[in-house]
């Protein structure tokens, strides 16, 4: 018998199984929710497979012949060890527990998710977390990752997630550069300044901005470019330029005033703009430590949102 013929077979075990606790195919039709006709049909095929006469059919009851008492005690087993998994499964319910492989862009997981993880370790204690900082598309399965966190307008195909926050991309330049330089007024006047921008294709130097329904794209320059928001913002810093800014990176420096943003009234763009998700491949029933996970995280970053069309590598 093949392993399919096997794995097929396993339901008429378990009902096999409940016709002899009780007592008859109308009565176990009823535990079942079935209808006593596709109950004995159940049994019959199970016979059929194994070869052999499971149960002698009276008028007034069902005796088990002598091969289904061996096959019955199997398949009381069986059922016993499925009844236990459940169980089980009840538990892990009732208490995350276990560790969570999460996959996490290297700015986002710095800035937005490695501050809150001390929080959540110590409101659940039984579950364990390591953190993945990396960029580079992936693989959940192959990767071995329980959850990614990316930017996305939705999830690709083959996922499932959910919405964490909205990013929101900013323009800054140190005061200093400014007054040397002048403050743009409009976004064209970017074309006069130097640009720090990501650098790694030739679209992350043409910004686009949008206010009132207007859309404006201009293409920027600078000496200086840099893939790492972090870099970036030393960069404003050591007045290099006008830096492009996912608002986590920024806002320490913003509101201490040794950066100001640029351009504020327009609503800057990004090819790397949209909203930050966490994924998960589908599943009717989401282990608890990954459910735990996913709503802590989206009730604290629901709390402070985070802005920044630009998740960009480091």
């Amino acid at each position: 018998m093949s392993t399919n013929q096997e794995m097929t077979l396993l339901a008429e075990m378990a009902v096999f199984a409940k016709v002899v606790e009780a007592g008859s195919f109308s009565a176990a039709a009823r535990l079942l929710g079935s209808t006593p006709s596709a109950t004995s049909r159940a049994v019959a095929r199970l016979e059929k497979a194994l070869g052999t006469r499971l149960l002698q059919r009276t008028t007034r009851k069902l005796r088990l012949s002598e091969s289904g008492r061996d096959v019955y005690a199997g398949c009381q087993d069986m059922v016993h060890a499925a009844q236990a998994v459940v169980a089980r499964a009840g538990r892990f319910d009732e208490v995350p527990r276990g560790l969570v492989r999460m996959s996490v862009p290297k700015a986002v997981g710095h800035f937005v998710v490695h501050p809150h993880m001390p929080e959540f370790l110590r409101r659940y204690p039984e579950v364990d977390v390591e953190l993945r900082l990396d960029d580079r598309p992936l693989d959940l399965i192959e990767d071995g990752m329980d959850l990614a966190i990316r930017i996305t307008d939705q999830p690709p195909p083959g996922l499932m997630g959910r919405p964490l926050l909205a990013l929101e991309h900013k323009l800054c330049a140190s005061p200093r550069y400014l007054a040397c330089h002048g403050m743009p007024l409009q976004p064209q006047d970017l074309k006069q300044h130097s640009c720090i921008y990501l650098g790694e294709v030739p679209g992350d130097a043409r910004w686009k901005f949008v206010r009132g329904g207007k859309t404006v794209t201009v293409q920027v320059r600078g000496r200086y470019a840099a893939n790492h928001t972090g870099v970036r913002l030393d960069a404003a810093l050591n007045h290099l330029g006008i830096a492009s800014l996912p608002d986590f990176t920024a806002r320490q420096a913003l509101r201490e005033g040794s950066i100001v943003q640029v351009l504020p009234e327009w609503s800057f763009k990004t090819s790397y703009s949209g909203d930050v998700w966490v994924l998960y491949p589908p599943t009717r029933h989401l282990p608890p430590k990954l459910r735990a996970l996913m709503t802590f995280l989206a009730e604290r970053l629901g709390q402070e949102p985070v802005q920044a069309d630009e998740v960009m590598p480091g």
